[in-house]
Formats: structure tokens, sequence, C-alpha cells
């Protein structure tokens, strides 16, 4: 394996200020959730408030502040110098519908890339003290104490979760379809608390779509670095290209057995060439 491009220093530099960052975001995002917020729908159907703006422009200017060179690309206010090798990816208020409605899964994700691949990402709930911090190559972090997936003997014990049943498009519900019949039991609506929940061993198997680099790029370190496997529905790692689809499993071969079951789900939903339709 090849050597990292960065160093140990380096990544303890990142990661204390990755922890400022959440700081920062969770010290305007908890109180908030006392209060009824005003919410606008986006042309993808998604909720925006104005404090999912204003959260982003405090961690831009501290980034701009101590890594004038690095890269920026949030879900509210774009992107800015995607070619550095270095690229800050947040999403300022993971679960706007949940946060709109008072339903206490929403945080603020944080997440560092390195040449395309999330080296470091944070999970920030906000209406309970819980934060994952996940690192390449370093056991993942939750409430400061390292925390561990858990082993599944088969599908058919496992607790499988998804964000929303409706994020599903038509030729993607087989998939969702094959992993309910195949698991134990099934929650939906966790947001980005299902994966920081999976890296501690609560549940098994995460499965979304419709995620952009913003939604899954934290989830990368923390799943890995607590021995669990994340991808995309073809099995390929996630890097800033990827999306919109996201596989994981806190179990190895888990994560091998549901891949099985959606590769074949979406194999079936796809026309075959000169077949009626």
């Amino acid at each position: 394996m090849a050597s990292a491009p960065y160093s140990d220093r380096a990544m303890d530099e990142w990661l204390a200020f990755a922890v400022e960052l959440s700081d920062a975001a969770h010290a305007m995002l908890a109180p908030a959730g006392r209060i009824r917020p005003d919410a606008v729908v986006k042309p993808d159907r998604s909720f925006v408030t104005a404090l999912d703006g204003e959260i982003e422009d405090r961690l831009r200017a501290m980034i701009e502040t101590r890594f004038p060179h690095h890269g920026i690309l949030g879900e509210e206010r774009g992107r800015s110098r995607l070619d550095a090798e270095m690229v800050w990816i947040l999403d300022p208020i993971d679960g706007t519908a949940p946060f709109i409605t008072g339903v206490p899964v929403y945080g603020t994700l944080i997440s560092l890339a390195v040449r395309g691949e999330p080296v470091l990402g944070i999970i920030q709930q906000a209406a309970t003290p819980d934060r994952w911090i996940g690192a390449r190559g370093r056991p993942t972090l939750h409430m400061a104490g390292p925390c561990r997936t858990r082993p599944c003997p088969d599908l058919a014990q496992a607790i499988l979760t998804a964000s929303n049943p409706d994020f599903f498009a038509a030729d993607e519900r087989a998939s969702l379809d094959a992993l309910r019949q195949a698991t134990a039991w099934r929650i939906y609506g966790g947001c980005c608390m299902s994966y920081g929940l999976l890296a501690s061993g609560r549940t098994d198997i995460a499965i979304d779509t419709g995620f952009k680099v913003y939604d899954y790029a934290p989830f990368v370190p923390i799943i890995e670095g607590a021995g669990g496997v994340i991808t995309d529905w073809e099995g390929k790692p996630l890097t800033l290209t990827s999306g919109p689809r996201v596989l994981a499993a806190g179990d190895p071969a888990r994560h091998r057995d549901a891949l099985r079951l959606v590769e074949a789900a979406m194999a079936r939903t796809i026309p075959v060439p000169g077949s009626a339709s």
C-alpha cells in the first residue's frame, strides 16, 4: 500500500481544526432546536433554512482563515478551489426536514478529502452530545472513546437503516425491498445518526440513495475506522465524484451479502436491449 500523502502531524492538525469547526456548528445549531425555523423548498425538493447558510458561512470563514489554500465544497454556498489537494466538505444541517419538524436526528457533517478521497470525518449531532470522529488509519472515536462495529452472523439477524424510502427511484426500490426481505428489522429516518450508530455497533446495514458528496463523505473514515465497510452500490470506494448510492455494513461479510442482493436486484431492473418495455 502506498504511503499516505500527508504526515501524522498534518492529520493531527486537521483533526484538531475539524473539532473546532464541529464545536462552532454545534454552538449555532443546538440552541435552534428549541424554536420552529422558517424553511423554503429548494429545486431538488429538499428543505433549507437561513441557519443552514449561516452555519456554512461561519465554517467557511474559519477554513479560509486557517487553511486559505484548501478547497471547500458546501451544500449551501457551493465550491471553491476544488482542484486543491485538500478539500473540506460541509453539510451545515444534515436532516433539515427533521430539524424543522423537531425530530432530533439532525446534525452537522464535516469532512476533509485528500486527492479526492475522504480521510477525515465528523458527525456532530445537535440534539444530543453524540459526536463521531473518523480519520484514516486510526480508530473511530465516539464521545472521546473508541467505538467498533459489531459482528452479525447473517443478514437474517441484521438491523437495516435507510434515511427515507421515498428517496429511492422506481428502479432502485427493488434493492431496498431485497434488503428489507432479507433482514430482521428496518429503521427509517435516522439521517446521519444512522451511520454513527452503525459505527458504534448498534445497527448492521445502511442503504441510501440520492446522496451528494457532503451527505456521505464523513461516513467513509468513520465507518472504516470502526471496522466496517462503506461503498457505492457497485462495491466501489466512495470519492468526491461518487454517489448517489451508498451501502454500508458493520460486518464486512454482511456487506458482501448485501452487495450481492443489491447488484442482483439492480440487474433485474435494467431493461434488456431490444426487449419490450
